[in-house]
């Protein structure tokens, strides 16, 4: 159940079971396959080991915002909670540094997401139909149960703090406004949704479903009321992934298909999609491609290449830098344990624009002045 519904590819073989940068500061969490989860810091040459008896088959990781220390850790039976002193010398803190979050009948854990603006985590459970809001301070949980698509596969909690995405493993997903915990959901979907991220506002929300090779967007209003969540009735096809094929030095590449994982980065300027492998075309499995993102009238996402690994070496899954103040740092992890960066260097929106109001400012400067 794990293998088939976290995001990396293939959980069983691959070395790391799961990665996560924290928002704010240049540092990551490894799991990695005999259980530990390592804490990497840009700042320190400490490596932190963490390891705990319940913490068994980790699927995901989730830093909380606002904070340098405090991890979350989805196990087989529960949620760790490690809080991890940033300025600590020692390499293994100990167990009791961990609070343990476990309710009946949740498990395994394979998603995590925290409110971005406070101490709320969310958990699901393909296995359980409840997806629980935990209090993490009072170690309580509030049981949010809807019937109908089974359990809860996937989280995305929007930055903006106002939605929480919620896919199921049938073809129907969900999307709860977080003042009063109500919800809606898009039903009739093509196999069940794959892959989901949010824009930077929390206005768009894309996603792709497990057989079509199509990227969708649904458009919010920017405040949800008590009886509207506030999204579009039908999704809108932004992309056609079908798979193409052209040369390139005496090479002929193909590349697209029904998407694995897809993710934006930080200023929503750049979108890497992952695709599933298949019989014809095993290179899908070691290939991200890559998107400008225009957002003027409608959503508009233009190829601008695609990133290859070695040959023979499968990426198992890939996220965004969120720190990275240069364009957009690609981090992809590998089956064979290892971990690389591919920077973007580009202009963010918000800096061109800046650049240009401080040369329009300018002008003035360059020419004499009329004396009176």
């Amino acid at each position: 159940m794990i293998s088939e519904f976290t995001s990396i590819r293939n959980w069983k073989k691959s070395e790391i079971c799961a990665f996560a940068w924290h928002p704010h500061t240049p540092k990551c969490a490894i799991a990695l396959k005999d259980n530990s989860v390592k804490i990497f810091s840009g700042k320190s040459e400490i490596v932190s080991n963490l390891k705990h008896r319940l913490q068994q088959c980790v699927s995901a990781l989730a830093w909380k915002h606002h904070s340098a220390s405090v991890l979350a850790v989805a196990c087989k039976t529960c949620i760790l909670i490690w809080r991890v002193d940033p300025s600590s010398l020692s390499t293994r803190p100990a167990a009791s540094a961990a609070q343990v979050l476990a309710y009946q009948g949740h498990g395994p854990v394979t998603s995590l997401a925290w409110d971005p603006k406070g101490g709320l985590l969310a958990s699901a459970s393909p296995s359980d139909t409840a997806m629980l809001i935990w209090d993490v301070a009072k170690g309580a949980c509030t049981v949010l149960r809807r019937f109908g698509g089974g359990g809860v596969s996937h989280l995305r909690w929007s930055p903006d703090g106002e939605r929480l995405f919620a896919a199921t493993p049938s073809q129907m997903f969900r999307v709860w406004e977080t003042q009063t915990w109500q919800c809606e959901r898009w039903t009739q979907l093509n196999g069940r949704c794959q892959a989901a991220c949010w824009s930077p506002d929390g206005r768009m929300l894309l996603f792709a479903t497990e057989n079509e090779p199509i990227i969708y967007s649904l458009k919010f209003n920017k405040e949800s009321t008590t009886d509207l969540i506030g999204g579009s009735k039908a999704a809108i096809v932004c992309a056609d992934l079908s798979e193409i094929a052209y040369d390139q030095e005496d090479e002929v590449i193909k590349i697209g298909g029904l998407v694995q994982d897809m993710a934006l980065n930080e200023t929503g300027e750049r979108l890497a999609v992952s695709f599933k492998p298949n019989e014809k075309n095993d290179n899908l499995s070691s290939l991200v491609a890559l998107f400008n993102v225009g957002q003027m009238q409608l959503l508009e996402l233009i190829p601008i290449g695609f990133v290859q690994g070695e040959p023979g070496n499968i990426l198992q899954m890939f996220s965004f830098e969120p720190t990275f103040n240069e364009g957009a740092l690609l981090t992809m992890v590998w089956e064979d344990g290892k971990v690389t960066y591919v920077p973007l260097f580009f202009l963010s929106s918000h800096d061109l624009e800046q650049q240009q109001n401080n040369y329009l400012h300018s002008i003035p400067d360059q020419f004499p002045q009329q004396q009176n």
